[in-house]
């Protein structure tokens, strides 16, 4: 099958990314861009593809959603025992790539991936709706299963575990109160995980394939620098 027909030309929406309109620092720069890819109404502006890798160096990709970042990193959260749970034990470096087609705009980032606290993963868990909340009890992702009726079951059992009294519903449950009031625990085997950066590259889609990339690379300073790369 022949894509090559699919060929569009940028026009450069937000036009040229030049150095001295770019943030000194990356986590500001991204910052700048994840909210004109929110304002812009995106769909999935929080999408992002991770790429983590075994000890062999075999990769392995997959979108995950950005449950929220600062200048210490991105952070997601995920089964510890999934495939890139288990990758990230044995080879905690991974990629991070964002990208928002609407606005001819990719951000990628590498880093080392740490487990964040306890307290942060049960205060987010909380802050689930609570068919998320039982979902992650009747799922142990990347296990292998006979059907999905396995998965069915198991939310099944895991909402007469957890609240057999309460009818779950979408809308029900749209305050925080509701539903830390369901005292639904965070299973041991779930939590947060935090990519902490040391580099990053911000590529704006221009006309004629003359793209703008910037990187910033993180020194032993701890200051960043910044270079421009040829498209």
């Amino acid at each position: 099958m022949n894509t090559d027909k699919l060929r569009r030309e940028y026009i450069a929406h937000s036009g040229h990314l030049l150095e001295q309109h770019a943030a000194p620092e990356p986590f500001e720069q991204f910052e700048k861009w994840f909210a004109d890819a929110t304002r812009a109404k995106l769909d999935l502006p929080d999408a992002m593809t991770l790429a983590t890798s075994s000890l062999q160096g075999i990769p392995s990709a997959r979108m995950v959603v950005l449950r929220g970042f600062d200048a210490k990193g991105f952070c997601f959260y995920t089964d510890y025992e999934s495939q890139k749970g288990k990758e990230l034990v044995q080879n905690p470096n991974a990629a991070l790539v964002f990208y928002w087609r609407e606005l001819d705009r990719q951000v990628r980032s590498t880093g080392i991936v740490e487990k964040m606290s306890e307290a942060e993963s049960d205060a987010y868990f909380a802050s689930r709706p609570v068919e998320s909340q039982l979902a992650v009890w009747a799922e142990r992702q990347s296990r292998v299963i006979a059907g999905r009726e396995h998965l069915t079951e198991g939310f099944r059992q895991a909402e007469q575990t957890y609240s057999p009294d309460l009818p779950i519903s979408s809308t029900q449950y749209q305050n925080v109160e509701a539903r830390i009031d369901s005292q639904i625990p965070r299973p041991p085997y779930w939590g947060g995980y935090r990519l902490v950066p040391n580099l990053f590259e911000f590529w704006q889609g221009c006309p004629n394939r003359l793209h703008d990339r910037l990187c910033y690379t993180l020194q032993p300073s701890g200051t960043w620098e910044m270079t421009r790369l040829s498209p």
